[in-house]
Parts: C-alpha cells; structure tokens; sequence
C-alpha cells in the first residue's frame, strides 16, 4: 500500500494511514478477518483501530477533515463505492418526506434502481446533445420545456460533472432550490477534484452530494465520500449510510479516500489539459479531468489501435473516446498522449455525423427478449447502454434505432443485455 500512496506530505496528515502503517510496522499473528491472513495493512475492526459504523478515532478524525475540505456539515466514507452515496442520499430525502425525484434520463443506472426500491417516483426528462455528446439542460431549459415535472418534483437530482465534464448552472438551479423549497442532491461520482473549484463543486451548492474519489483522485477502486450541508440533512444521511454500507469495510480504501480528498492541486497539467480542449477534435467541457476526444464512426477501430500501443481509454461509447486525467497523471504520460492523438487525427479525419434521437412510447404488453438482428424498431424494455458510462442508451419506452443498435452491438462493454438479445415489449 505504502508503494501506491507516495505523497510524504499528504501521508504524514492521514490519520487512517497512520494507524495502519504503525500497525503494519508491529509484529503481529493475525488470527482475525480477513482470511488472507497477511495482516499489517489489510485488517478488521480491532481495539486501536477505530469502527467506520461508530466511528470515535482516526476515521471519526478523518471524516472531520474531509467534511472541512469539501464544505459539509458531515462526511462519510464509502468503500462500496459512489453508488451506496447515490443510495443513501435517496433514503434520506425520502425520510425527509420527499416521493418525487426529478432526474434526467441520462443519470447513472444506480438512480433508477434506488428510486425503484424506495418507492421514490422518478420524473425523467430527456438529455440534449451538443456535437452527439449528452449534457444535462440547463435550469432555463427545464423551465421552458418542463415545467410541469419541476413543480411536481420534491427533489432536484442531478449528475455533475457528467462523464463527458459538462458541469451544472449551479447559481440558477441554487437560486430555483431556495424559491421553491426544494431539495438538491447532486450524484458528483467524477466531481471529486472539483472541491479546488467552488464555482464547479458540488459542495458549494447542494444539500447533499456524493464525490467518487477514486475516479479523479489517487483513491483506491470504489473509494467514495457521501456528504450533507447541514445538520438536518447530516442525520438523515447517517442513517441511511448505516443501513447502505457494508459492515466490512477495507482499512486500506479509507485510508487512500482520506489520502486522495488531501492529495493537492495539479495546476500544471490543468492548464495543459485546459490547452489540449481547444483542439477542434476535443470537446470543450468544463473540466480537465476529461478528455472527450471525437472519432465519430472510427471511434471502436481507435479504440482497438490505442490499446495495441499500450494506451487504454476510460470508454468509447462509439463517437468520442474518453481519456481520464487526475492530478496524480505524470506530465509525461500526458505529453505522450497528445503525440499519439496527433498522429490518430492524421489517420482518422473525422466526417460530421447527425444525432438519433429516440421517441418515447407507453407499450402495454409484456416484455420479451429479443436478438438484435429484431430489434429495430421494436420498443425497449429495459435500460440498456454502454458501461461505461452506465447512463442508459435506450430508456424504457424507446423506440430502437438502427444507429444506436450498432452501437449497442460494437462495445467491448454494457449493461441491460443477455445473451446478444435485448429486451423488448412485445408487439400487440
């Protein structure tokens, strides 16, 4: 573990890191979970080393820490990753007395399933697109075209950033949250690194949120932080976490959470990211963590010679392929990177491309699987899509294009499919 975090500086102030390197350090027989038995840095609750669902030492410490960096009233660790956040937060706007869930179809799967075994009602609103990559509307939008969902809506749940770096109007949707009284959650599962913004983060803005820092940040795989504004909103949540989380926690997913929320800025390869996405072939978002470069129809092919080279994306979703920076990347590899796109956009010229869009239809039949080669024009089921970015490429009630079908066909990986079939209503 200690070859994985290397930031001296951030280390020494890690409180969870230092009770297991003390402990590491410490002859030891292990005759307690995990059954490795290896010990030292991979341990259980013990006498010294504090209990995540009671927490009084250095993980009650550390989450005091992280709360103050992020801008909440509490802070609680995940190790199941940002979906327990997105499930938690769910639980406590609906103890708070909250039905309706205002959400955009484009929302990570984890909404849609929480909303389902709470018995919140989803009000969905379709994305739009700019230059074929989704974004949430803007406040303004929601106003002219849904206005009706908006007043229905006890909560107003958003993704931000999205997977494509496109942050929320957060002064507007702040300002309509506090005219209207509602709630603001806000699934920030790659917004971790924005706490160093507070005009991006969803810290400044929302009532509670949930930052992946295991995406943008120097975090082990499924470290997370689950946050709320005030203390209302923090007892809430405290129960819903107790109830989302697994009583198994990994010491050393705290640890490097803890370790990842302290890690500081890279503002050098910010501004060379920055630089990078005025490339007309790089989608202009709001954030430097990711790199959206366009490829259209070539995008699988890409993707395919990119790996042969030893250099691996975060996703192709068919159209662009994502490149996930955080501020632990070396200057070098970057530097690399943008010598290997260079040649790629010699080879690849890339041929403008419109958007398919799907229409919503209510079937009343059952549903039925179906192998692809039958699926245009049927009407999907399920949600199914790409994973990553696990956001729905057909909803439920959409009629399959062929567009996106092929698409559905070429990934490497996703979700809501078995078996080369999708599920579909059968035809009346």
């Amino acid at each position: 573990m200690n070859t994985f975090l290397t930031n001296d500086a951030v280390l020494a102030d890690c409180k969870i890191y230092q009770m297991l390197l003390k402990h590491a350090q410490e002859p030891h027989l292990s005759f307690h979970t995990p059954g490795h038995k290896i010990g030292g840095w991979d341990i259980t609750e013990l006498s010294f080393s504090d209990n995540l669902s009671c927490p009084r030492g250095c993980i009650a410490e550390a989450e005091k820490d992280i709360a103050r960096i992020l801008g909440a009233e509490k802070s609680f660790l995940l190790t199941d990753g940002s979906t327990a956040g997105v499930l938690s937060m769910l639980y406590a706007v609906k103890s708070l007395g909250a039905q309706t869930v205002l959400v955009c179809e484009a929302s990570h799967k984890s909404v849609f399933n929480g909303c389902a075994v709470l018995g919140l009602t989803p009000l969905v609103y379709p994305c739009e697109y700019r230059e074929k990559i989704p974004y949430v509307p803007t406040m303004y939008a929601l106003k002219q075209k849904y206005p009706h969902l908006l007043q229905q809506a006890d909560v107003v749940f958003l993704t931000s950033p999205d997977y494509y770096g496109n942050v929320a109007d957060w002064q507007e949707i702040r300002k309509y949250c506090d005219q209207t009284g509602k709630l603001l959650a806000v699934d920030g599962a790659h917004g971790g690194h924005l706490h160093f913004d507070k005009t991006k983060h969803a810290g400044a803005f929302a009532d509670l949120w949930v930052d992946g820092v295991h995406k943008n940040l120097p975090a082990l795989t499924q470290g997370a932080v689950v946050s709320a504004k005030t203390k209302r909103m923090a007892d809430a949540l405290a129960k819903a976490v107790d109830i989302f989380r697994t009583t198994s926690p990994s010491y050393p997913i705290m640890a490097s959470v803890e370790y990842a929320v302290k890690y500081p800025r890279n503002e050098a390869l910010e501004r060379a990211a920055e630089t990078l996405q005025q490339h007309p072939r790089v989608y202009k978002n709001e954030d430097w963590t990711k790199l959206c470069v366009r490829f259209g129809k070539s995008a699988f092919e890409v993707e395919k010679n990119l790996e042969n080279q030893g250099v691996y994306a975060e996703f192709c979703d068919g159209n662009i392929l994502m490149f996930y920076l955080s501020p632990a990347t070396k200057m070098q590899d970057f530097e690399r990177l943008k010598a290997v796109l260079e040649d790629l956009f010699a080879q690849y010229p890339l041929q403008e491309e419109k958007t398919q869009t799907g229409e919503i239809f209510t079937p009343k039949t059952e549903p039925e699987w179906v192998p692809f080669a039958k699926a245009n024009g049927r009407i999907c089921a399920g949600l199914c899509g790409l994973f990553p970015p696990c956001t729905p490429l057909f909803s439920i009630g959409e009629k399959i294009g062929e567009e996106k079908l092929t698409t559905l066909q070429q990934a490497n990986n996703v979700f809501g499919l078995k078996d080369g079939k999708i599920l579909v209503f059968k035809e009346e």
